[in-house]
């Protein structure tokens, strides 16, 4: 038999999801006969696999001691590379300025230089995160943002500020500013683009109209011109995301003749690989907690902006330089 105290951190998940990664050896097809059967109880008391853990419960599970013998630990992130680029961090989250070509979460050609194996790597080295001190909880990512497109992106230390960040995004209470790049000099130099996006998910690409169909998604974009250049012509924009769907900058803006410089998908870039340019020109660069509800933990964080030091394509093309954040690298 064993106990398990619920922490901060194991707090809030269904009972069938703790077991699961506390006990790793234990057949999912046995915990739920013995959840049914009352061999795992949470208080003292039978539960039900969706039962929600309180911080403080004790769940006991009366298991056979081949189901409890500790798995030897393999920590993947740590062949993941040491480089990490920090905009902000303090004791409940980082922020994290991503470079174009990472990836966010291992996939099936990737799996271990990613975006949070870096950061598991980096927080395990610095002794705020060790695996066998949590039943089941990890450093995870709040937001993400395609391979090919760089900038910031959130990252949590415990649950708690998971659950408070990952709420705030859903509600709009955090805003994102973009950095980009597109062919062609804008007529109007600010505009609110507005239309319907439907999504091809085999080709994981996405279509812009004028008029809604059945499947469509209202999208809304804003933008204004920073500069300009000529031969080739060429703007920078700050955009801001109104709606957050997928590749909405990227198609939205192509869909009214102005691709982004180095877009494979949505634009032509066979001239623009030529000259160098081989991921689109797009950078989430700029953040700002806006907190219109209470953040619990993180209220400190309402009002403040974070950005990233310098964006490339900005200063290669245009000399256009950002200016200071409330945040300090390495905190």
């Amino acid at each position: 038999m064993k106990s398990f105290t619920i922490g901060e951190n194991d707090a809030g998940q269904r009972l069938d999801k703790f077991i699961t990664k506390a006990m790793p050896r234990l057949p999912k097809s046995l915990m739920y006969k013995y959840i049914r059967l009352k061999r795992i109880k949470v208080d003292g008391k039978r539960a039900e696999i969706s039962t929600r853990l309180q911080k403080g419960s004790v769940v006991d599970a009366y298991v056979a001691d081949e189901f409890l013998e500790p798995v030897e630990p393999k920590y993947d992130f740590l062949s993941a590379p040491a480089r990490l680029d920090i905009v902000y961090e303090d004791e409940n989250i980082l922020l994290a300025d991503k470079k174009q070509g990472l990836i966010v979460h291992p996939d099936d050609r990737e799996y271990r230089d990613t975006l949070i194996t870096r950061i598991q790597r980096y927080l395990y080295e610095k002794g705020e995160y060790n695996p066998a001190d949590e039943n089941s909880f990890r450093p995870a990512l709040a937001n993400r943002i395609d391979r090919n497109t760089g900038g910031i992106v959130l990252a949590a230390k415990n649950a708690e500020a998971l659950r408070i960040l990952c709420d705030k995004i859903k509600d709009r209470e955090i805003e994102k500013r973009y950095l980009a790049v597109a062919h062609g000099i804008f007529p109007e130099k600010q505009a609110l683009l507005e239309g319907y996006l439907t999504k091809n998910e085999a080709k994981n690409q996405v279509y812009l109209s004028r008029t809604a169909t059945e499947n469509s998604r209202t999208v809304r974009t804003a933008y204004t011109v920073l500069r300009e250049r000529r031969r080739p012509d060429l703007s920078l924009l700050e955009v801001d995301l109104l709606t957050g769907r997928t590749h909405q900058i990227r198609a939205h803006l192509a869909s009214i003749g102005h691709p982004l410089l180095g877009d494979g998908k949505y634009g032509v870039n066979q001239a623009d690989r030529k000259m160098g340019y081989k991921h689109q020109a797009l950078y989430s660069y700029k953040l700002t907690f806006r907190f219109s509800s209470d953040a619990g933990l993180l209220q400190y964080l309402d009002g403040k902006t974070f950005q990233v030091p310098r964006v490339w394509f900005a200063e290669e093309l245009f000399g256009y330089r950002l200016g200071k954040s409330d945040g300090q690298p390495g905190l």
